[in-house]
């Protein structure tokens, strides 16, 4: 996500860093180059002069970190990783004015600024992962709509979209955002859907054209009648969508919770064992304390409590930027075990509108779509549309068309009369036909009495369905195709898309049931995926373990009972988002082990005095930083194959 661009505060900690860790390297470079700080003031108080230079440091460095720890204190909440830091930092002071005012070397300022140095560069790597993880979410977030030009007496009021009612026309000139769901009243125009869909294409409107909230109008001005108040529109849906994303923790995100509140407590405890008990014994109290205050820094849980949920955010982040919106995080891990992949049929693997498939004989193509088109050009019915589309000119006019219910229609003209319909239209016109045997809907054509041809009608593919559901069994998933129609038009899709099995003349109740049966059947570990429209099959979509609705843009059902919504409606979101959700959940587990077992080496090496506080500094902020720079490849999954 290149083009990132840090906030003001993400500059003036970078600015306060750098400054800080300048003057530290400084007075490092001289301590180390001469005897020491305490050396040029001769006498017992040489040691106030570093005091003095490290504190400052110090100070300028620590002193948010120093106040998170007070607060949180004053607030009941004492074991993070401030009060470590804090504890770890100030005993290492202690520590360096009691050898000082003993007259033994000094030892415990440098450490003391680093620690602190160190873990600010951490957190300024964490807030600028996470700004860069938020970008992509935050385009969703761009799609508010500040304000409605409302036309109300003749004249355009701007006013808060919240006070826009249903059936009021608002206008939208070039440039702004469509405030409200509706249906364009005049105009034509261009809109950005991006924010909403990820699509980089405009979409073009016309007069009758259902628009939705939060889509840019790019070239010329629009009348909108509103169909929907601000509230249940599809902007504020999907805003109220994002904006809970981060409520819905993985169990992993759980885990880490849960093993910092114990965690924490206990290397407090361990570490102060270590400085008592071995002090006590041996007598030697400084080398103990400062093997002790090592411990607290490394124990210190950064890298996971940073790294993983960041890893997470970076993953819908990156799932944003496709135009898969995922409700959680806890979704994303589910979603990584998923095996069995239900579809519904109706509008997710196919288009839900019907087209032309056949004409037999095909010779004779152009005259039968003809005749075919003139009687059914006044019909709204969906397979009539499609057979007016097919033919593509305008149907012939002058004939006095009759619709017979359950039949067809017979058009009456001066050259004739055509009929269109099933064969019980032929057989009661007496019309001679041999019976055709398609999955489809069948239309015959006759003229004067005449068969003239055969239409075989079916609900069009989606183009990437088969890709898809091939993709899927490569994987060694289970496909399952759940569907109201009868057994020949299901077994007919099933064929041509791939799907392992199928499931046909289900009511919506009998979709829940098919799924209750899969889930019972589950073994430990997987999971169960339904895909759909989101409007018939909201009950199913809330019963699987993760629901995916297509369509998402303006549909309140998918919004509101899915998991993850493809705003594409696209199919090959599906296995983008189980790319995502694989990659992100591998950078997790990388994380746990890889900072779990450094600290482990660390910890025990500090313990036994064999490193250093400097060394402790690389086991706690070091593995941060590497935890946090291996989160943000979460951002640039979408883009690897």
């Amino acid at each position: 996500m290149g083009g990132y661009k840090m906030s003001r505060k993400q500059r003036g900690q970078l600015i306060r860093i750098i400054v800080c860790l300048s003057a530290f390297a400084a007075l490092f470079i001289v301590d180390r180059a001469t005897d020491g700080w305490a050396r040029m003031i001769d006498g017992r108080y040489g040691w106030l002069l570093a005091f003095g230079l490290y504190l400052a440091v110090y100070a300028a460095i620590g002193y948010d970190v120093i106040w998170r720890a007070v607060r949180n204190i004053a607030h009941g909440q004492v074991f993070d990783e401030n009060f470590l830091m804090c504890v770890a930092t100030l005993g290492a002071f202690a520590l360096a004015i009691y050898r000082g005012a003993t007259g033994m070397e000094i030892e415990g300022f440098d450490e003391a600024c680093a620690v602190l140095l160190f873990y600010q560069v951490g957190e300024w790597f964490q807030s600028y992962a996470t700004g860069k993880s938020r970008k992509s979410i935050s385009a969703l977030m761009d799609i508010r709509p500040d304000y409605a030009n409302v036309l109300r007496g003749g004249a355009a009021m701007t006013v808060d979209p919240s006070e826009v009612g249903v059936g009021e026309v608002i206008l939208v000139n070039p440039g702004e955002k469509i405030p409200l769901d509706g249906r364009v009243v005049e105009g034509e125009s261009s809109l950005d859907t991006k924010a909403l869909t990820g699509e980089s294409l405009p979409r073009d409107v016309a007069a009758g054209d259902a628009v939705v909230s939060g889509s840019v109008n790019l070239t010329s001005q629009l009348k909108i009648e509103v169909q929907k108040e601000f509230y249940d529109s599809a902007v504020s849906k999907i805003l109220d969508l994002v904006e809970n994303a981060a409520e819905q923790k993985s169990k992993a995100e759980n885990f880490i919770t849960k093993f910092a509140r114990y965690y924490t407590p206990a290397v407090v405890a361990v570490a102060l064992l270590l400085a008592v008990i071995p002090g006590a014994v041996t007598g030697d109290w400084s080398t103990w304390v400062y093997r002790a205050l090592s411990f607290l820094v490394v124990s210190c849980p950064c890298a996971l409590v940073i790294s993983v949920p960041l890893t997470f955010f970076a993953g819908i982040g990156a799932a944003s930027k496709c135009g898969i919106l995922v409700k959680g995080s806890n979704y994303l891990e589910k979603f990584d075990k998923a095996n069995v992949f239900v579809f519904d049929k109706t509008g997710t693997l196919t288009k839900g509108s019907f087209a032309v498939t056949a004409v037999m004989p095909e010779s004779d193509r152009e005259e039968i779509l003809r005749l075919a088109a003139a009687a059914e050009r006044d019909s709204s019915h969906p397979i009539a549309r499609s057979i007016v589309a097919a033919y593509g000119g305008q149907p012939d006019g002058g004939y006095s068309l009759t619709n017979i219910a359950g039949e067809g229609i017979c058009a009456c003209g001066e050259d004739g009369e055509i009929l269109c319909g099933n064969e019980r239209l032929m057989t009661e016109r007496g019309v001679a036909f041999d019976k055709v045997d398609a999955a489809g809907t069948v239309v015959y054509v006759a003229k004067n009495g005449k068969l003239k041809g055969v239409l075989v009608i079916e609900d069009e593919l989606k183009p990437e369905s088969a890709e898809v559901i091939f993709g899927l069994n490569s994987m060694g998933c289970r496909t399952v195709m759940l569907t109201g129609d009868n057994a020949r038009v299901a077994d007919s899709v099933a064929a041509r898309v791939g799907v392992s099995e199928v499931k046909s003349s289900l009511l919506p109740a009998d979709k829940v049931a098919e799924v209750e049966k899969l889930l019972s059947s589950e073994k430990k570990g997987d999971g169960l995926c339904f895909v759909g429209d989101g409007i018939n099959d909201a009950p199913v979509l809330m019963r699987a373990d993760i629901g995916i609705a297509m369509g998402g843009v303006g549909s309140d059902a998918a919004i509101e009972a899915s998991d993850i919504v493809l705003m594409k409606d696209d199919l090959r979101g599906i296995p983008t988002a189980k790319r995502i959700a694989r990659k992100t959940m591998g950078i997790v587990l990388q994380n746990i082990v890889f900072a779990l077992a450094i600290k482990a080496v660390i910890l025990i090496l500090s313990a036994f005095g064999i490193t250093n506080m400097w060394f402790a500094v690389f086991g706690d902020v070091g593995v941060a930083v590497l935890a946090i720079l291996n989160a943000m490849r979460a951002n640039g999954i979408a883009h690897r194959r």
